[in-house]
């Protein structure tokens, strides 16, 4: 609430001040009475003046008829300056006569007895006046007798006419102003501070209810929520100022609604910016941290040395330098950033807006899954043609010699054998493709059924009889007859299947390939499928047997025959049944494959 200082005499040397709180209304009542008392106090001494101005001046003129009279007497007398020769009977007796001639020198007082001996009154105030303009008048005490006397002089042609007339209380009553205007003033004084108060009233109302609205504003009535609260809903006076009250109340309510909505609007986005699969960090034009979401604080952690909770550490660690440098070097169109960051085995995406009042976000991205996926893609789309254009070039090879050339019954037969081997070769990388694509796309497209394992290695022993006869290899297996899969049975012979062709194709003739189920709890089967071979010397490959085309040496594949795609068919159909697979070199010699596989329940 605004203080009043008031100021009262508190010593001859000091001032108190003193507070007092005051509302809109006694404020305004105060001004007002203020600047009236200022206006009427002005008129009371105005008017205190000219009524004592013209009082003076009828003294003066009464005076001025004593001074003509002298003036008179003297003539009549033929210009005597004698005491006989004036009229001083004719003047009250205490009218005070003098008559000065025109180089200042007393000639008569009658007030005093040896006037011959009185000081020279040349520059005597009233003199002076009388020898400028003709007349001339003065208060003081006279030096000669020491009373106060209102002095009046008049020029004529050799002399001057002094009258005095004592100063005495009834002169001074005689001048003093009459009271009945001081009385008039008073009672219009008292009438103007009525009117004012009414009016301060008035406009201390409008203000009143102002301040009751903010004040009511600052603590609401808690209503319903996303709904605005109760607003008091002040009666302004049908005046300007009540049209201005209302004006600022319905401004308000709009204000209220509109902060509602943008309240309502921000919630949104704070819970969006909290779920979002992305880390984010607000920083205003200053660069500090507005808000964040706790995936910006895990990605931070994850990239930068020290764990803390300080997003502003993306502005200087050495891992955000390209951040730094944009934002230090950056043109005032350049409104976009981005980069990558390589760190802990992950790769996070790094982009930057920056808005404009030059504020700007920082998001943080994982893309370590479909980076990883797109260089996969990059690298299995180079395979694939890799792996197309040897089969594709065999066949063109043999069709060109074949029809280019007239040959011999026999070497027409080896280049058309050359040629179908090839188209074979095509088939099987096609047909491996398509159920690689069709176990990702697809997986509820495979019929799943009870299976059982040791039946279905029966009919793979079957069907490789000539093969493994061919490289003198053994298949065998230890497991009870009652071993029963759930899943799908030609996705589980793809399993099997794949693992003995690689024996085949690279463990070398005369081995051993012994498959086993060397553990069990309800849920899985944990199978072994093992040779004893000559394994991977370098163990490094081992994490990569399972990629699409990945050769432990270069033409590998090639030579032995086969797609390249008969680990990575084998890791997606162990994973279609809830289950994971590893390679290992064993102990004594030989590659064993680890892997579970889901138990019919």
């Amino acid at each position: 609430m605004p203080l009043l200082f008031l100021i009262v005499p508190a010593s001859a040397t000091g001032l108190v001040f003193l507070m007092i709180k005051t509302n809109y209304k006694q404020r305004l009542f105060l001004y007002f009475v203020v600047i009236f008392t200022v206006f009427a106090a002005g008129i009371f001494f105005f008017e205190q003046s000219r009524e004592r101005k013209h009082k003076t001046i009828a003294l003066e003129e009464k005076l001025d008829a004593y001074a003509g009279l002298i003036d008179a007497a003297i003539r009549r007398d033929s210009g005597r300056l004698t005491a006989s020769a004036l009229p001083l009977g004719l003047l009250p007796d205490n009218i005070r006569l003098t008559i000065i001639d025109r180089q200042g020198t007393v000639v008569f007082d009658n007030a005093i007895t040896d006037a011959a001996r009185m000081e020279n009154h040349a520059h005597r105030p009233e003199i002076a006046a009388a020898r400028e303009t003709g007349k001339g008048s003065h208060i003081r005490i006279s030096a000669s007798n020491e009373k106060e006397y209102l002095y009046y002089a008049r020029q004529f042609d050799r002399y001057y006419i002094r009258v005095a007339l004592p100063y005495d209380i009834e002169v001074r009553r005689f001048l003093k102003a009459d009271r009945l205007f001081l009385y008039y003033l008073a009672a219009l004084f008292v009438i103007i501070l009525f009117i004012i108060n009414i009016v301060a009233s008035r406009f201390g109302k409008s203000i009143r209810q102002l301040r009751d609205f903010t004040r009511a504003m600052e603590h609401p009535a808690a209503g319903a929520p996303g709904t605005l609260p109760e607003l008091p809903r002040p009666l302004f006076p049908p005046d300007e100022l009540g049209e201005i009250g209302a004006q600022i109340v319905e401004n308000y309510r709009k204000l209220e609604e509109s902060r509602k909505v943008i309240v309502l609007e921000r919630e949104k986005l704070l819970q969006h910016v909290h779920s979002s699969d992305e880390g984010i960090c607000f920083f205003s034009a200053a660069r500090t941290v507005e808000f964040y979401n706790g995936l910006f604080i895990q990605y931070l952690n994850t990239i930068t040395d020290a764990a803390g909770i300080d997003p502003a550490v993306a502005l200087t660690d050495a891992a955000f330098a390209p951040v730094a440098a944009f934002l230090r070097n950056r043109e005032p169109q350049e409104a976009y950033f981005e980069t990558q960051i390589d760190r802990q085995g992950k790769i996070f995406a790094v982009r930057i807006n920056v808005f404009d009042d030059t504020g700007f976000e920082i998001i943080i991205n994982d893309i370590t899954t479909p980076e990883k996926t797109r260089r996969l893609k990059q690298e299995m789309t180079g395979n694939i043609t890799h792996e197309l254009r040897t089969p594709v070039t065999g066949i063109r090879g043999c069709l060109e010699t074949i029809l280019g050339h007239k040959l011999e019954p026999e070497k027409r037969d080896y280049f058309i054998r050359s040629a179908y081997n090839q188209v074979l070769t095509l088939s099987e990388l096609i047909r491996d493709m398509s159920l690689i694509t069709k176990m990702e796309g697809a997986p509820q497209s495979f019929r799943q059924e009870a299976v059982n394992i040791p039946a279905l290695l029966n009919a793979l022993r079957n069907d490789l009889e000539i093969p493994l006869r061919e490289r003198n290899i053994r298949l065998t297996w230890s497991m009870a007859e009652s071993v029963v899969v759930k899943g799908n049975r030609n996705l589980l012979y793809a399993i099997f299947r794949n693992l003995t062709d690689n024996v085949i194709r690279y463990a070398g003739a005369g081995v051993t390939a012994t498959i086993l189920v060397y553990n069990e709890d309800r849920e899985f089967y944990y199978f072994s499928y093992a040779d004893n071979g000559p394994g991977i010397p370098d163990e490094q490959h081992l994490n990569r047997l399972f990629e699409r085309f990945y050769r432990v040496g270069e033409g590998r594949t090639r030579d032995t025959g086969g797609s390249g795609l008969g680990l990575s068919i084998v890791k997606n159909a162990v994973a279609f049944h809830k289950g994971a697979i590893v390679a290992k070199n064993r102990a004594g010699g030989g590659l064993e494959f680890l892997f579970k596989l889901k138990i019919e329940n």
